[in-house]
């Protein structure tokens, strides 16, 4: 075989090279004799290693498959061989059928004429009339990102949380007890007072549900409050229908 010389910058990838070297020789693509391809394809990237050493690691690879494979290849009925073989061959294939396609595709793509409009102009919004710089677009957007550090929290925003007090369920349940005895507190809204602590807030709204849930309060359609000594009374079960004699 006559010895070819090939730039390695013109072929998108090593499938291009071995197609290349293929059609170079006339080879048949359903027939290729591996070896003799092999020893092309080495042949070809050694020397353009020599000439520039900055080849790309897929022709290398690539080279070191091959060499690998031709071991296989001698030696005698080597299952391995066979299947790499019919590898690379499939591999050659499908890529020879792709090339032809976009070959087809950019040709059609020629013809097609396309009309480009320069960008549209746009008009200021007379609703906003405000003008902001773009670098709070982009700080505003690092920001979202997480590419700004965020500002430390100084000790004093947790304060008001670590040094509320902590007002339990059972004590406003007494406190509520004592105001509905003394008659200091009639409705549901006179135990929610504005200033009150949110803690003891919440508090109070869950003792309100377990006086209730025990039967010591009752509260009626407009907010007023009945306190019982006991359990309320539960409703009888319906009387049982006679039966017929």
């Amino acid at each position: 075989m006559a010895e070819l010389t090939f730039h390695l910058e013109d072929f998108d990838g090593p499938l291009e090279l071995l197609l290349t070297l293929v059609q170079a020789h006339k080879m048949d693509l359903h027939n290729i004799p591996i070896l003799a391809l092999i020893d092309q394809y080495t042949a070809v990237v050694t020397e353009a290693r020599i000439q520039e050493p900055d080849v790309s690691s897929s022709f290398i690879e690539m080279a070191a498959r091959l060499v690998e494979m031709k071991s296989w290849l001698l030696l005698p009925r080597s299952k391995e061989a066979e299947q790499l073989k019919q590898e690379l061959t499939g591999r050659l294939i499908e890529y020879d059928r792709c090339r032809r396609l976009a070959a087809q595709l950019g040709a059609r793509a020629a013809e097609v004429t396309v009309y480009v409009r320069p960008p549209a102009r746009l008009e200021a919004d007379p609703l906003y009339p405000l003008h902001h710089s773009a670098q709070i677009l982009a700080d505003s957007w690092q920001a979202m990102a997480g590419r700004v550090k965020p500002t430390p929290v100084s000790q004093e925003t947790f304060e008001p949380l670590v040094a509320a007090p902590f007002v339990s369920v059972e004590s406003r349940v007494v406190h509520i007890l004592r105001r509905l005895a003394a008659g200091k507190a009639r409705r549901l809204d006179q135990l929610f007072p504005p200033d009150q602590e949110v803690s003891a807030t919440v508090a109070t709204f869950l003792a309100v549900l377990e006086l209730v849930r025990a039967g010591r309060l009752e509260i009626a359609g407009d907010g007023g409050l009945t306190i019982r000594r006991g359990r309320l009374a539960r409703p009888a079960p319906p009387p049982a229908e006679k039966e017929e004699g």
